[in-house]
């Protein structure tokens, strides 16, 4: 459990206090990096490993992934809530998800609420959880049922454009009723559920493999854009919408919860030719219509997640070099974190000198807000996992909090109120929070002979005993840390022995 051991206690009362507030002391600063890790529900990629699991399976493989994250020393999961115009939550305006029952549009018997489960559960350890939506895709092929008529396919048909003999079902983004469906999904959740952020992946249009290599069927609707006198070529026309859903959803976000940041995933590569000498024939700005530097340079995302899916060592599609290019382009000082690929290598070593390097590099040219997403959750599961060893061993040796968003929030919440007690060779510590105060994460600083170190609970926690070995803890301080990432200031106590009453 780190340096600290949890415990819960209710027959301890304390008869004094042990701590005295002490002079100013230089403490650590707790390390600031995003750490998270991609949990994919499509194609049960990563939760749950089936289709039809029962719901007590679900609950346990769902734990056994946190766990392992909150062991792992990471900080956040973007869960897939939506993959395909379907819920992991109960909706009125989707159907219950196949990957979650077997069957789309069945909810789960006994009932429960599956993401409430994953948002308690993460918020329990200290995660963060980002809610990922993909705004556009409908159907996929691994769907094993039929289409459900609670599903846009069946409700809405002339929004859904079936691709080319591939089974997958994509919403046309240029339609208002698209746009006004996939908004209510994304705020319906974001108003009902305690979510840390919202997020996107690189799904705009579809890849054209899906559709056999042809462009996206929507001649009908730019001929009826055309026909009320547009002007933009088909390629402005569909970026447009998709400029617009992007804008609305972030100012959306912010007025209903300003601690809800909004972060996408887009392709690792702008278009070819940015930088000069990297990307070859695919440009994701013309065929996925996405036009990620305009939401970079504007300020619409809080972070942004470039799949830098290539080794350090690619010459034409560089993570380094792309990685300079992004961090270049991020003059509103938002957040950028690379997405990181750990499922492609075969050698496992490879892998985890490839995923290390990675994370190294990217802190070296990211500095002032580091982080990493890494894809996906199923490579990290085991415990004997090489590379979960290598990140633990490596540079996830401390935990970090995620870095602030000071363009969101520069108010400092109130520190919490601490009270000790010290008996049979141990400190026993305890915690509330400041009056009207709500800290999603606690910081736990303890001074050992003359070394300070740290320890990040969450905000649910609220007391640690800690074994005393010949009276060398002489001093503790704690600090509350916000939505925002806000950390409070800290107070120092000094440690003075004192009896324990026990009833």
């Amino acid at each position: 459990m780190g340096i600290f051991n949890k415990i819960r206690f209710s027959l301890i009362i304390l008869s004094c206090s042990t701590i005295v507030q002490a002079a100013a002391e230089k403490l650590p600063t707790p390390q600031r990096e995003m750490r998270a890790v991609w949990v994919a529900t499509v194609a049960n990629i990563d939760w749950p490993s089936k289709p039809g699991l029962s719901v007590d399976d679900q609950k346990k493989e769902a734990i056994l992934i946190l766990d392992r994250v909150k062991e792992l020393r990471m900080n956040a999961v973007v869960f897939q809530v939506r993959p395909q115009a379907d819920a992991f939550y109960p909706s009125e305006l989707e159907p219950w998800s196949y990957y979650l029952t077997g069957k789309q549009g069945k909810a789960p018997e006994p009932f429960y609420d599956p993401l409430a489960f994953w948002i308690e559960e993460a918020h329990r350890r200290g995660l963060e959880f980002h809610a990922w939506f993909n705004p556009y895709r409908a159907g996929h092929p691994a769907m094993g049922s039929d289409y459900s008529p609670l599903s846009i396919i069946k409700t809405n048909p002339e929004c859904v454009r079936r691709l080319e003999d591939t089974l997958y079902y994509w919403m046309d983004p240029t339609m208002q009723k698209v746009q006004d469906h996939s908004y209510a999904v994304i705020m319906d959740v974001v108003k009902r559920y305690d979510i840390d952020a919202v997020h996107f992946d690189d799904y705009f249009y579809p890849y054209r493999e899906y559709n056999r290599g042809k462009d996206f069927p929507d001649d009908d609707t730019y001929k009826a854009y055309k026909k009320k006198g547009g002007k933009k070529s088909k390629d402005d026309w569909r970026r447009d919408a998709v400029n617009k859903f992007i804008q609305r959803v972030s100012k959306g976000i912010k007025k209903q919860k300003a601690w809800v940041k909004f972060g996408i995933s887009p392709f690792g590569l702008f278009r070819p030719g940015f930088p000069e000498g990297i990307g070859g024939s695919f440009d994701p700005y013309d065929i996925l219509s996405a036009d990620t530097k305009l939401w970079l340079n504007r300020g619409w995302v809080d972070y942004l997640v470039p799949q830098l899916y290539w080794p350090i060592s690619r010459i034409h599609m560089s993570f380094p070099v792309l990685l300079g290019w992004w961090a270049s382009e991020n003059i509103q000082h938002h957040h950028l974190w690379p997405g990181i690929s750990i499922s492609g290598g075969k050698n496992p070593a490879d892998v985890s000198l490839e995923t290390v390097n990675q994370i190294m590099v990217s802190r070296g040219m990211v500095p002032r807000a580091p982080g990493t997403i890494l894809f996906s959750m199923k490579v990290l599961l085991s415990p004997n996992n090489s590379l979960g060893k290598a990140l633990t061993d490596g540079p996830y040796t401390q935990q970090a909090l995620i870095p602030a968003y000071p363009w969101l929030s520069l108010k400092s919440p109130k520190p919490p109120v601490l009270k000790s007690d010290t008996g049979a060779g141990e400190l026993k510590l305890s915690w509330n929070p400041a009056k009207k105060e709500k800290p999603f994460l606690y910081v736990l600083y303890l001074k050992k002979d003359t070394v300070w170190n740290y320890e990040i609970f969450s905000g649910m926690d609220s007391a640690v005993s800690e074994k005393i070995d010949s009276g060398n803890i002489s001093a503790v301080a704690i600090s509350s840390v916000d939505r925002f990432g806000n950390e409070s200031k800290k107070n120092i106590f000094q440690i003075k022995k004192s009896s324990l009453r026990e009833r």
